[in-house]
């Protein structure tokens, strides 16, 4: 097993826990990286100040390392008449709770590429390890982190957005195969997606690259994370895997849906929150996603419908993402899976 990333990360084992914005916690972050593998926070649906909170949180429970993620999506143009056209497309879904929709949708999540207060908290509070989704943010954010001695990871769909966090300095990539949960990472989601599984695009990155590459996208066990290393990841990132433990946020009507016959049937779709997200099949994942709304302004009706449903006893209008792995997910708490995880790991090799 090659140490280079494991050594840079400050971890034991190769084993990342996914930030997963919404879904994991300080608590979770905490838990993984006293377990001695990376625990991580998604902050990109929260600002400066609640980064801050999320840190102080982890730091009351472990001084370990631990990994920040960021959004780097592109501001979205404003387009009232497109907000509306969404808005009415999903007022029939609010009318069988009583509800009506927001009027207009408004951009609920700031992207680290224009957020200055976001990147002077890093700077002072300087986790060990920052990572980047949906692409990368200027040359001069990059160097100031780096400047600051953060590790920086960043995601990639496609050999070409691999190369080109290889040539802004990150120090390693996430190879996010088409199988993964949640928010796919790709750099313009208008452009066409090649939809590169988890094991072809590793081995590509680990042949065109030379920093290391950590394999995403439908690994729940020791077995798979053993067969990303054989392929020439030096880690493999679990998200998934962690959703049905205790530390996790997600509600209970996320919880049974992982649980049921819903974990069989993921689904891709941009419906959600305007970009494509891989979801356990619910009512959501059913409505055709045509003429939807730019994320972020998409997901601000997305969580407005969600909110309305769960009021009426509904959960199948959640944001509950999971990979193609998910029926393989176990309940337990996060340091006991990084254990079961390692004797996994140890017995697959």
């Amino acid at each position: 097993m090659d140490e280079t990333l494991l050594a840079g990360l400050g971890i034991e084992h190769p084993i990342i826990q996914a930030p997963m914005a919404g879904t994991s916690s300080p608590a979770m972050a905490a838990a993984v990286a006293e377990a001695g593998a990376l625990g991580s926070i998604g902050v990109g649906a929260t600002n400066a100040a609640g980064t801050r909170k999320m840190i102080a949180e982890i730091r009351q429970r472990t001084d370990r390392p631990f990994n920040v993620n960021l959004f780097c999506h592109q501001p979205p143009r404003p387009d009232a008449a497109g907000d509306a056209a969404w808005i009415e497309t999903l007022r029939p879904e609010f009318a069988q709770f009583g509800a009506e929709p927001p009027k207009a949708l408004t951009e609920i999540y700031k992207s680290f590429v224009e957020d200055d207060e976001m990147l002077a908290a890093l700077l002072e509070e300087r986790p060990k390890v920052v990572s980047f989704h949906f692409g990368l943010p200027g040359a001069a954010r990059i160097s100031a982190l780096r400047e600051a001695g953060i590790v920086l990871l960043g995601s990639a769909t496609n050999p070409a957005e691999a190369k080109a966090l290889q040539q802004a300095g990150l120090h390693g990539v996430v190879a996010q195969g088409y199988e993964a949960g949640g928010h796919r990472g790709i750099f313009d989601p208008e452009a066409e997606d090649s939809r590169l599984g988890t094991l072809a695009l590793t081995r590509l990155l680990v042949r065109d690259l030379s920093i290391p590459v950590i394999s995403a996208g439908g690994i729940m066990d020791g077995a798979g994370i053993a067969a990303a290393l054989k392929l020439g990841a030096q880690a493999a990132q679990l998200g998934t895997a962690f959703v049905a433990c205790p530390e996790s946020l997600a509600d209970e009507g996320y919880r049974a849906a992982l649980r049921s016959e819903a974990a069989h049937h993921t689904t891709m779709t941009p419906a959600i929150s305007g970009r494509p997200a891989r979801c356990l099949a619910n009512r959501f994942t059913r409505i055709a996603p045509i003429g939807v709304a730019a994320y972020p302004r998409a997901y601000d009706i997305g969580k407005a419908l969600n909110a309305a449903a769960k009021a009426g006893g509904d959960f199948g209008y959640g944001a509950q993402w999971a990979g193609q792995g998910a029926p393989l997910a176990r309940a337990m708490p996060a340091g006991e899976l990084v254990k079961l995880l390692v004797e996994e790991l140890r017995a697959a090799i």
